[in-house]
């Protein structure tokens, strides 16, 4: 491909769609958010859900339902380019605030979050590949980095929105009324503003027809990106265990904080504050762009890890304030450096469905902990679910620390291991 012809990659060059995807992320968050500090509470004190562990399955069938799909959208997107799946994933969540409005049992938000799942594997999965796409190698970090920060600044503004709103006014329907005036919106965005990005991901592709890595087979990624390479491993694996975290925000902290005495409106402040932290990922993409992956998130395991354990070693409305700010600044260091690492190790050619295999394994992890925490709070109690969080952040950063190489490309130390001989190839022109 010639010089002249070879689409330019850059955030500066492409400003208005990097933009267009900024304002698009940050829906998909609030999107996720108007559920953060509502919907637990609705089921407990508007639908009569006496079972923590029941309350726990509208996040068990997010979870799993986000965790399959952002398998295949990587690999949709590979193939039929980003923007066609971002669309779908918009469309999905048409029938979200009319189901939580109208719902009459909890069976039906249940149902509910599976759309939900849909929508944020589809529309965060292409957005963080639509930006990748877009910066290129040298600003990978940053781009990872300011997609997490607008997605959870997301998340963060819709759980107080919807909280101040109930507080306000009922639990249902109002603050899901704002939820309808997004998906709309993103929508109309989606279709009619965003245009297509997956060129410039392919023009980053190496002439060298002989690249050994250049054009693995889907079977070849997935064991890779899940066991084939330690350090990927390591990397599935702490996405995995830290979403336990953004799981006890959702489910356990608002009803843990409720029977607490705090209010609604207070509740929905504390978990914003956590997701709020998040905005700092402009910042630590950033920093990973200058020293490595591997400092930030073995920090960030840690922080978050300790953050949680010290949400139920106090009292007081400032405390949990300042203690969910604290684990939020931890996965503000680990997220979104987590998810460059297979973003580095990754040919072009398969990075989307690579991606894709991590956050699949990540985000399984809202269903997993879900039933953990649930389990946790209804056999034994509330404080034991931020307790058995706190020491799976732990354990994994001990993975981390031992098993994970720096990815960087400019100083890392991992070699990706060869692809098993014999595997298919096809040319880059077929994907």
């Amino acid at each position: 491909m010639s010089s002249d012809t070879t689409p330019r990659q850059g955030i500066r060059e492409h400003l208005g769609q990097f933009s267009l995807h900024v304002l698009l992320v940050f829906a998909t968050g609030l999107t996720i958010g108007s559920e953060r500090a509502v919907v637990p509470v609705l089921g407990r004190d508007v639908l009569g859900v006496e079972s923590l562990l029941v309350i726990g399955s509208f996040v068990v069938s997010f979870g799993f339902v986000k965790g399959l799909l952002n398998l295949y959208a990587g690999k949709w997107g590979s193939e039929y380019g980003r923007k066609p799946v971002l669309v779908l994933g918009w469309l999905t969540a048409l029938p979200l605030p009319i189901i939580l409005i109208y719902a009459p049992n909890w069976a039906w938000v249940t149902v509910g979050n599976v759309l939900l799942g849909i929508n944020q594997a589809l529309t965060w999965s292409m957005a963080i590949n639509a930006k990748i796409d877009i910066a290129g190698p040298e600003q990978r970090g940053l781009a990872v980095g300011i997609d997490e920060a607008f997605g959870y600044g997301g998340v963060a503004v819709g759980a107080w929105v919807t909280g101040v709103i109930a507080a306000g006014t009922n639990l249902r329907p109002e603050p899901f009324y704002f939820l309808g005036v997004v998906v709309v919106l993103a929508l109309l965005i989606s279709v009619f503003l965003i245009q297509e990005t997956v060129q410039l991901a392919r023009a980053e592709i190496d002439d060298d027809e002989d690249h050994h890595d250049a054009n693995l087979p889907f079977h070849e990624v997935l064991k890779r990106a899940t066991y084939g390479d330690r350090t990927l491993f390591a990397a599935a694996q702490a996405g995995h265990i830290e979403k336990f975290v953004d799981t006890l925000f959702w489910l356990a902290v608002p009803l843990y904080l409720t029977s607490e005495g705090l209010g609604i409106a207070a509740v929905g402040l504390v978990v914003g504050v956590h997701s709020a932290m998040y905005f700092l990922q402009i910042a630590t993409g950033g920093l990973a762009d200058r020293i490595g992956r591997r400092p930030p998130v073995i920090a960030g395991m840690f922080l978050a890890g300790g953050g949680v354990l010290g949400m139920v070693l106090v009292e007081g409305y400032l405390p949990w304030v300042v203690l969910s700010g604290v684990s939020g600044l931890g996965m503000a260091l680990l997220y979104p450096n987590l998810m460059t690492v297979p973003g580095d190790a990754a040919h072009p050619t398969w990075r989307a469905t690579g991606m894709g295999v991590y956050r699949m394994w990540r985000d399984s992890g809202y269903g997993v902990g879900a039933i953990l925490i649930g389990l946790s709070m209804e056999f034994v109690s509330a404080e034991a679910a931020f307790y058995m969080t706190a020491l799976l952040m732990f354990v994994s950063g001990a993975v981390v620390w031992t098993w994970m190489e720096e990815t960087h490309p400019e100083f890392g130390t991992h070699e990706p291991p060869a692809p098993a001989s014999g595997h298919s190839r096809r040319s880059v022109a077929e994907d």
